[in-house]
């Protein structure tokens, strides 16, 4: 088995790599990390300050793979890594906070054996609040902000201040695991072994980790190994299966439309690593839905019941909400089980075991959601539809509809009124998510209270 060094002595990286399930030493690189890019881009910047790490190392070791990174945070074209005191600690913490930052961090991988160097690059977004003299004191008071880069932790108290981030939320804690699993991954199959092993391993002890939300500002619970890459291959092959039972339209008019405004609507929502699809299905039920990865389908029976562009941002805003905060990934680890999952995202041609899941898959999408997650969407749609310029109040008049065309169908067995909310209850949703005045009539059902 290879021997892995990590050309870093950051306390969170350390941390972060024995939670990776990886055996490693650290041996910290010595290397003087220079205050300029001097012509380099920030990603070629910390890029070039991970290689130099890592290298500094690898010459001091015979065989083994060596881990390099470096982290920056910026500003207004302004670089920010580690203070070199308390006092400009508080200086860059007070600047950092009163305006997005962008946080880069540098990964190279060297591996001694194969003389093979991988180098590569994360970028996240971070949004702080405002922070005073006294509340930046206290916080020093419980966290040394010296060896972190913006002189903040994001895996800390530092979470009580940081209001959303976009990107990988390990690139704030110091390292970007995803981005290191992958490079690993291209080392060999003894070391890919390695790293799957110490996830199965947390899956068997604890069965799930957390990860933030950045829609919500909450944790999730989600199994290992379901990354946004085997969403999106969970997504691909359950859009196969969609195909197969149902007919798209052939008007390129309203595909074009319902295209149009979904990219749109994709471009502003909170969660844009993936890329979105959107489909329009004949058929008659007025009906939308959406698979994991960002594939959204639109019956033409809705959009038939759809006045206005207003309206139908409102409906895809709302399906792209499902999307951004992983409904379908968590309602399927809950009903179908992790075995499964791991299959429906293998899909192996011809076997039964993976027809199976998807089709169990399918139907627990197709069932619907919980109350909670269906007030989010809405509550999500309602901002995705403002931000990309529509009138999110198109949203509420949509409701209307349904709630009209649901007047209309068959009584409903009990159990559908105890996990679908009620439509006053959606609108009222959407009100209080756009600073609407509430009526009487909206606090016929309260049952929820909206993530702020």
């Amino acid at each position: 088995m290879k021997k892995i060094y990590l050309a870093s002595d950051s306390k969170a990286r350390k941390k972060l790599l024995k939670e990776f399930g990886l055996s490693f030493k650290v041996i910290p690189s010595g290397v003087k990390e220079p205050g300029k890019p001097r012509g380099l881009s920030y990603s070629g910047f910390v890029k070039n300050n991970a290689l130099r790490k890592a290298k500094a190392v690898a010459k001091g070791v015979r065989s083994g793979i060596i881990i390099g990174a470096d982290t920056i945070a910026v500003q207004d074209k302004k670089i920010f890594g580690k203070p070199k005191n308390l006092q400009d600690a508080k200086n860059m913490l007070k600047t950092l906070s009163g305006a997005p930052q962008w946080l880069y961090t540098g990964v190279a991988v060297v591996d001694k054996d194969k003389n093979k160097t991988l180098v590569d690059c994360e970028k996240t977004k971070v949004y702080m609040d405002r922070l005073n003299d006294k509340e930046i004191e206290n916080y020093f008071k419980y966290v040394s902000p010296l060896d972190k880069a913006g002189s903040f932790d994001i895996q800390g108290r530092g979470a009580f201040f940081i209001r959303r981030i976009e990107g990988c939320f390990y690139n704030v804690v110091g390292l970007p695991l995803r981005k290191l699993y992958r490079m690993l991954k291209k080392t060999g199959k003894g070391l890919f072994t390695l790293c799957v092993m110490g996830c199965v391993l947390c899956v068997l002890s604890g069965g799930c980790t957390t990860e933030y939300n950045i829609a919500t500002g909450e944790e999730d619970s989600i199994y290992y190994g379901y990354s946004t890459e085997k969403e999106e291959q969970m997504g691909k092959n359950l859009s196969k299966q969609v195909e197969e039972q149902y007919k798209f339209t052939e008007d390129p008019l309203i595909q074009k439309r319902v295209e149009d405004i979904g990219k749109k609507i994709a471009a502003v929502c909170d969660r844009k690593e993936i890329d979105y699809h959107f489909y329009v299905i004949e058929d008659k039920e007025v009906n939308a839905f959406a698979l994991p990865g960002g594939y959204v389908y639109v019956n033409s029976g809705l959009i038939e019941k759809i006045k206005s562009d207003d309206e139908l941002a409102g409906v895809l805003a709302h399906e792209v909400g499902h999307v951004v905060a992983r409904h379908s990934i968590k309602k399927m680890q809950a009903s179908i089980g992790y075995t499964l999952m791991r299959v429906l995202v293998a899909q192996v041609k011809g076997s039964g075991e993976a027809g199976a899941a998807a089709d169990e898959a399918f139907t627990q999408i197709m069932l619907g959601y919980s109350r909670e997650d269906e007030f989010l969407a809405d509550q999500l749609g309602a901002r995705y539809a403002k931000r990309a310029g529509y009138d999110p109040y198109g949203m509420m008049a949509f409701l209307k509809t349904m709630d009209e065309v649901n007047k209309r169908k068959p009584l409903q067995p009990p159990i559908y009124y105890r996990t679908h909310p009620y439509v006053p209850d959606r609108i009222r949703v959407v009100k209080q998510e756009l600073g609407q005045k509430i009526s009487f009539s909206d606090y016929i059902n309260i049952e929820y209270n909206p993530h702020k």
